[in-house]
């Protein structure tokens, strides 16, 4: 006995998008768009890291931004080997592991007090920061 398949039926309701919409109503959804600086930050050391971290939250909660984060990413664990020797004895071998730990922070509605604020700060050497807007 054959089966019988049953096809849904389509929604065939409109959902409302920017070339269907008057001026106002562009200009509405624009505003609700928030504006979002996105830090990421990357060291080898974790210390040094979470100490820097701690500054960037500290300095953008002290300017009044609302902050989601920091949030850690995977750490990132390369590991190599390499021979002792360069000709005799090849079972005999080293293994290094260099580890990238990494951090992201989000910063919602920024003024220009908060970016100036964030681009004058003194972070440790070894912390690598790319900023988004």
């Amino acid at each position: 006995m054959p089966k019988v398949i049953k096809k849904k039926e389509k929604n065939t309701s409109v959902k409302p998008s920017k070339k269907n919409l008057d001026d106002k109503a562009k200009s509405s959804i624009i505003k609700e768009e928030k504006s979002i600086i996105r830090i990421k930050i990357k060291a080898y050391d974790h210390k040094i890291i979470d100490h820097s971290v701690r500054q960037i939250v500290e300095t953008a909660e002290r300017n009044g931004a609302e902050i989601q984060g920091p949030v850690p990413l995977p750490t990132a664990i390369k590991k190599f080997t390499v021979n002792r020797s360069t000709f005799i004895d090849k079972d005999s071998r080293d293994q290094y592991e260099m580890r990238v730990h990494k951090r992201i922070i989000d910063i919602l509605n920024p003024s220009q007090k908060i970016i100036y604020a964030l681009e004058n700060l003194n972070l440790p050497a070894g912390v690598s920061i790319e900023i988004k807007m």
